[in-house]
């Protein structure tokens, strides 16, 4: 063994030296003979540099290197060498040096501004290099793979640590794109190299499914969340992950390139409308548009001959659909919203310079264009156009900017006449929808009557002008012979003279709402310069919207509240100070202090002392609802909202001159705190506005369930706020305080064999969450009250029968007296007087307008089955002397028919559909007109709830048997009156 090891040398250290230290520094001769500088001259050396972990000195050089442009190899054009390089970048290169070159100073919230960095130019320089096609699909591809790393280190232990890398992708992506150029240089970097055309093509429709596909916004959005669950705490919130701020981006982006592109530049309009296109399909169409008009249109020293050329580049459907956003953003933006009904004759003096200026840009939108000139004649006759819902200023700017060809103007009111005197257009369009009809006849009308007044005479004698008169006033509706009247009477008033004019002598043509749709025929916009939209200038609405009841609403006794000064009393110091020195000539000891719970902190840093007060004044309350920051004002704001807004409601115009603005807050609040009965003092808030102004704020609610950016859960508390506060004017003020309070839930008689609240939840089997959220509403457990209260009279009427004949049976009398104790008194329901105007006719009619564009609020269950069970609060809350009954048991009809594919795929559905049949049957007290008007929907609703009951005989389930029941009770109620009137049914439906 010992020969195995033999020493090579022997040293010998002499003691008088000393000793050497442990570290020795080294030149940096010796450091560069060690490792010299290795200059890349080739991509493949490149390549070796990058593959060998470099230092931060090779990096940058190889990087310029890459980055030059006066060599043969370009590693934005894909190729073999290339996509190596690019993926060495992303997988190794990126993840060690990231951290390195990126040091923000500052955080960034949004896409378009770029981030200080200590090492600008290293960081610009590496983003260089990745910036394309290829790099853009290597960050995604690595996205992708540590994507479902994160998904298996949930089930392993140990592993890399994903969620660094991914936030350092996510951060590289964002700094990336960040930036107005971004799209115009990799457009530029793609058509500027020397490949082919068809690989150009390839190249640049593989960008368009990266950004405009939403691939880039989908992937950010998961690895955003998936960061988030996996830290501890909420991390940085990246636009690329936020499809509002990603529009914003990509519009801004498509702005400067519009801006930089020669006008001759064929191929590069068109790949700038591609881009466009797909931006729509994104989702955010109408913040897309609003950037394009703020930074091509509305800018000072814009002009608007960019942005036609970008529109004329769209398809023919592109370009129909990019119009009518744009009216819908210029009316929401620069033109007022308030519905006007005036009775002076020169209201619309007041905003007639922004009116046309918003028909001068309407104007050069057209541009002479024959397509978008026809699809602009169709938008203002069409079902789902001519802006319903919006003041009338947009189409008084739309119809001025068509003014100037007679021709145009003439088209428009005779397809208005036929439109308005069509018998089944009058019994099954939506109210909302007819209106805005009216107004854009009578203004063509005065146009037509400036320019040609014998062809509006011609006009006048013709059938079209006779058929609005005639069917209108034969129709059942109030409202439709309210419109033909007015169209009758401001025609003949353009057109004839003396005693020949029109005059049906109604106390409804003499409202001011009356005299304001008469007065359109008078009303002269012309088109101005659209610089006055580019200042920012807004419509004034001076003018409030005014109900069409001549007298004013009269709310219920519970609302009448009112606030009373009883006295003011002084209160002398003196006198109180003699009181206690009467008391006891000595020293009083201090009281012992009461126990406060906040001084027991030991931190003495912690205790506040400056304790909110609760809000006296409406605007005190904004403010409180504001300050997201402070617990205590928060909650403060919330549980004083509801009794501050019903106190104030008769008071002043507190209330009236904030309710948008209070509802705006209210709508939108998030429970940040996670508080006690958050949800509840929230709906009592916003009921209580709806109560102090039912058709303004019913208006209001309706227009934000469709239009407003809110989630499934905020849209779900206003159709609550819509159903209970309609509830609540109509008489039937503690159902919804019932409904909406939080109650204890009963304790349990086995506690031990229960488990905790928390882990009850957990571990109790439950339905669906869909099911779930809508057993929980107030709106579901009031209408599984109704239905059994309107289902248990049938169950009893079919018992009585089944037990034998009446002669055999005993019956109890009571009391004259005692059956006048029961009897209710006769009270007034204030909710009849605008149930049609500010609730129903605004819910059904922007519903129809959201189906047939196919929007997702109307076809999502939940929302759906809520809106339904609505609707049928509505119908029962109004009653059955509602004026305009005929009219909304109409609208009614046309609605459940076209929602029973619907109803066959969600029990929910299929609830809500049959509650609003039972509802509808109910409340129209009349059977025979019932029968009579709309048999032929009873008889195939009637088929078709049969064919439902069917379909759930021995379907286990509670929600199932559930429906079954109220199927089977809209069938009993249905066959009886099929069966009391088979002969009209039979004389005028033989053949269905």
């Amino acid at each position: 063994m010992e020969g195995l090891l033999n020493p090579v040398s022997t040293s010998y250290k002499s003691k008088d030296k000393e000793e050497d230290a442990i570290l020795v520094e080294v030149p940096r001769a010796s450091k560069a003979i060690t490792k010299p500088t290795f200059q890349a001259s080739t991509p493949e050396e490149a390549l070796e540099i990058l593959k060998n972990e470099p230092d931060y000195e090779a990096l940058i050089s190889t990087l310029r290197f890459l980055g030059k442009s006066n060599h043969d190899f370009n590693i934005t054009s894909p190729s073999p060498v290339a996509s190596q390089l690019v993926h060495v970048l992303v997988s190794e290169t990126l993840p060690n040096y990231w951290n390195v070159v990126y040091e923000p100073e500052g955080k960034n919230s949004k896409g378009g501004k770029q981030r200080n960095n200590r090492r600008l130019p290293d960081l610009e320089l590496f983003l260089t290099c990745l910036r394309s096609v290829t790099g853009l699909n290597a960050i995604l591809l690595s996205l992708k793979r540590h994507i479902q790393l994160s998904k298996e280190t949930k089930r392993a232990i140990g592993g890399p640590n994903v969620q660094d890398i991914l936030t350092v992708l996510l951060q590289a992506l964002s700094a990336l794109l960040e930036g107005d150029r971004s799209v115009e240089r990799i457009w530029s970097a793609i058509y500027v190299s020397s490949d082919p055309p068809q690989k150009q093509r390839t190249i640049w429709n593989e960008f368009l499914s990266l950004v405009g596909g939403g691939k880039i916004l989908g992937t950010a959005a998961e690895v955003e969340d998936i960061v988030n669950d996996l830290s501890q705490k909420i991390g940085e919130k990246y636009w690329i992950a936020d499809g509002s701020l990603y529009s914003s981006w990509l519009s801004r982006n498509i702005s400067y390139w519009v801006n930089c592109l020669p006008t001759d530049s064929v191929n590069g309009w068109k790949c700038c409308s591609e881009l466009l296109t797909k931006t729509f399909r994104l989702g955010y169409t109408e913040k897309t548009l609003n950037e394009l008009l703020k930074s091509l249109l509305f800018q000072s020293q814009s002009d608007d001959t960019r942005f036609t050329k970008l529109l004329s580049s769209l398809p023919t459907f592109e370009q129909r659909n990019v119009l009518y956003a744009l009216l819908q953003i210029i009316s929401k933006e620069h033109l007022s919203t308030t519905i006007t009904s005036k009775a002076d004759s020169s209201w619309w003096k007041s905003d007639a310079k922004v009116v046309s200026g918003a028909a001068g840009l309407i104007k050069s939108l057209v541009n002479n264009e024959e397509s978008r000139k026809t699809q602009l004649l169709s938008w203002l006759t069409s079902s789902t156009g001519a802006c319903v819902g919006e003041g009338i200023a947009i189409r008084r700017a739309v119809v001025a900017a068509l003014a100037e060809d007679k021709s145009d103007m003439e088209a428009v009111l005779e397809k208005s006449l036929l439109q308005l005197g069509d018998q089944l257009y009058i019994k099954h369009t939506p109210t909302m929808q007819q209106e805005v009809h009216t107004q854009v006849l009578l203004l063509a009308a005065g146009q037509v009557h400036r320019k040609a007044p014998l062809r509006l005479s011609m006009m006048m004698r013709s059938g079209a002008h006779l058929n609005v008169v005639t069917n209108r006033l034969g129709s059942s509706s109030p409202r439709a012979r309210f419109l033909g009247m007015v169209v009758g009477e401001a025609l003949s008033g353009l057109v004839d003279k003396g005693d020949k004019k029109m005059d049906f002598k109604v106390d409804e043509m003499s409202t001011a709402e009356a005299n304001w749709y008469k007065s359109l025929a008078n009303v002269s916009d012309t088109i101005g310069s659209a610089d006055i939209l580019k200042s920012g200038v807004v419509a004034p609405s001076s003018f409030k919207s005014q109900p069409r009841p001549s007298k004013p609403v009269k709310k219920p006794a519970p609302f009448n509240g009112s606030s009373k000064i009883i006295s003011i009393e002084e209160v002398d110091d003196d006198e109180e100070e003699e009181e206690e020195e009467s008391d006891d000539d000595g020293l009083v000891p201090y009281a012992k202090p009461y126990s406060d719970p906040e001084d027991s902190d030991e931190d003495a840093t912690n205790i506040i002392r400056d304790k909110s007060t609760a809000p006296v004044y409406i605007r005190d309350l904004i403010t409180y609802l504001r300050d997201t920051d402070n617990y205590d004002r928060q909650k403060l704001g919330l549980q004083t909202a509801a009794p501050l807004i019903r106190r104030k409601a008769n008071f002043g115009t507190e209330v009236s001159s904030h309710a948008e603005e209070l509802a705006t807050l209210l709508v939108g609040i998030q429970d940040k705190y996670d508080m006690d009965d958050f949800q509840d003092m929230r709906l009592q808030g916003m009921i209580a506005i709806l109560v102090a102004l039912p058709l303004k704020m019913g208006q209001w609610f309706s227009k934000t369930f469709f239009d407003g950016d809110y989630s499934i859960s905020q849209r779900a508390s206003i159709l609550t706020t819509l159903g209970l506060g309609a509830r609540e004017i109509a008489g039937f003020s503690e159902e919804a305080s019932s409904l909406t309070s939080s109650k204890p839930q009963p304790v349990p008689s086995f506690p031990s064999k229960t488990l905790p609240e928390s882990m009850h939840k957990i571990y109790a089997s439950s339905p669906s969450p869909a099911k779930r959220e809508l057993k929980s509403t107030p709106i579901s457990t009031l209408t599984t009250q109704l239905a059994n209260t309107m289902i248990a009279p049938m169950a009893a009427s079919l018992a009585d029968k089944a037990t034998g004949p009446n002669i055999l049976k005993t019956r109890t009398f009571s009391s004259r007296m005692a059956v006048e104790a029961q009897r209710k008194k006769p009270t007034t329901n204030a909710l009849a007087k605008v149930v049609a105007d500010g609730f129903f006719f605004p819910l059904t009619g922007r519903f129809f307008i959201h189906l047939k564009a196919r929007s997702n609020i109307v076809f999502d269950p939940f929302l759906l089955a809520l809106f339904l069970k609505t609707i049928a609060l509505l119908l029962h809350a109004s009653g059955p002397n509602n004026m305009s009954l005929p009219q909304m048991t109409s609208e009614a009809w046309d609605l459940l028919l076209g929602l029973r594919t619907q109803a066959t795929s969600d029990v929910g559905v299929l609830e809500g559909l049959l509650f609003v049949v039972m509802v509808l049957v109910e409340v129209n007290s009349d059977k025979r007109g019932l029968v009579e008007g709309y048999g032929r929907q009873i008889l195939e609703m009637q088929e078709w709830v049969e064919g439902v009951f069917g379909r759930l005989q021995g379907v286990g389930g509670e929600e199932e048997e559930k429906v079954r029941v109220l199927a089977a009770g809209v069938l009993v109620r249905i066959r009886e009156c099929v069966e009391k009137y088979q002969a009209l049914l039979l004389g005028d439906l033989a053949s269905f």
